[in-house]
């Protein structure tokens, strides 16, 4: 999968701006506020129909004006694909393959398989639990229409379910017939994605382990444990005898919108008791393993977009990514940085064809 170009209209700070790119590795180098992790979140937008930084979507447009169009001229199995995604405030967003349009947005994901490792993963650690599955389902998403269905299904049915407990409380009336109704189908889909978070989570893992280990040079012990209400019950019973609980705080207490990964070191919460430089290395090597997982399932080497992790991290941590990118198992590379120099001095070393963008 290689990018070969990007053009950005009304994108966030970019008036009109148009980026041939290198096969291998691009470097979008200036000062802070210039752009360029919002050149790396355009690219990001072609792959997920949204920004990785900004979740409203009219906020993506540059300021003074009511719309902005990313287009990319990507290279797939020896195809030319051209992906648009553009927006015009008090419209809905459009995303085009080949000048088609999805119906759905879902029907893209995964179709660019793309990885991002940025400042803001941080939040996988500090952050609740939603954080967390956002991340097991954006990798299993991009390989598996099917779940990616389930979920977005169960989700509409847990939103009509606690509309449906608030609806009693305001209106002191209970019916039992049509909560059991939402109970079954929370039931059907929520079994299938616990049973696909949890058989996804046992290849993932070692994949995990495997990049820390080369990360951490193998000085401590790392694991990831699924944390589910599913384990243990069907979750039509969860819900059966959680619903006097349900009826009073007027919202689905168990399911799988409650699952979470715990991220452990030496069989405690890294959260906790992990250093700066152990959590960093922890989540780029749970960035790394998605990179690794992602393409033994799709056959294709993901982008891989690293912003502003030079800053961030050590250099000897930066080298070591950097060399473990002078693979042939990598892909396409897009880099964000401050300092030209050093971004060309790392890039140099790892004897790939490279081009520099001064922003």
């Amino acid at each position: 999968m290689i990018l070969n170009t990007l053009s950005l209209v009304n994108y966030k700070n970019f008036e009109s701006q148009v980026f041939n790119f290198d096969a291998k590795i691009n470097c979008f180098v200036g000062e802070n506020g210039i752009g360029k992790t919002n050149a790396l979140d355009a690219i990001y937008h072609l792959a997920f129909g949204k920004s990785y930084f900004n979740p409203v979507a009219t906020q993506n447009i540059k300021h003074g004006e009511d719309f902005f169009v990313v287009d990319g001229g990507f290279n797939k199995n020896e195809r030319n694909e051209k992906i648009i995604v553009s927006l015009k405030k008090g419209q809905k967003k459009v995303i085009k393959r080949n000048g088609k349009a999805y119906d759905k947005f879902s029907e893209h994901i995964g179709f660019i398989p793309l990885v991002i490792i940025s400042p803001s993963d941080r939040d996988l650690i500090s952050e609740g639990s939603d954080v967390r599955r956002k991340f097991i389902d954006s990798v299993i998403s991009q390989s598996d229409k099917a779940y990616l269905s389930d979920l977005i299904n169960y989700n509409k049915i847990l939103a009509q379910r606690n509309a449906l407990l608030k609806y009693f409380a305001v209106n002191h009336t209970f019916n039992s017939d049509t909560l059991e109704v939402y109970n079954a189908q929370l039931n059907t889909y929520g079994q299938t994605i616990f049973e696909k978070r949890d058989a996804f989570l046992k290849v993932f893992t070692p994949i995990f382990k495997a990049r820390y280990a080369s990360i951490s040079n193998s000085k401590e012990e790392v694991n990831l444990n699924y944390k589910s209400d599913l384990f243990s019950d069907h979750l039509e019973t969860l819900l059966k005898n959680s619903l006097t609980k349900d009826r009073a705080i007027q919202y689905t207490s168990v399911g799988i919108h409650k699952d979470d990964l715990n991220f452990m070191i030496e069989d405690y919460p890294i959260k906790k008791f992990g250093s700066q430089g152990q959590q960093k290395s922890f989540l780029i090597a749970l960035k790394l393993a998605q990179f690794d997982f992602i393409k033994q399932q799709s056959g294709v080497p993901p982008i891989l977009l690293l912003d502003d992790i030079f800053d961030k991290l050590d250099e000897h941590r930066v080298a070591q990514i950097i060399e473990m990118v002078d693979d042939e198992n990598f892909g396409q590379l897009f880099i964000s940085d401050t300092h030209p120099e050093r971004t060309e001095n790392v890039v140099k070393q790892i004897h790939q064809s490279y081009k520099i963008f001064k922003l």
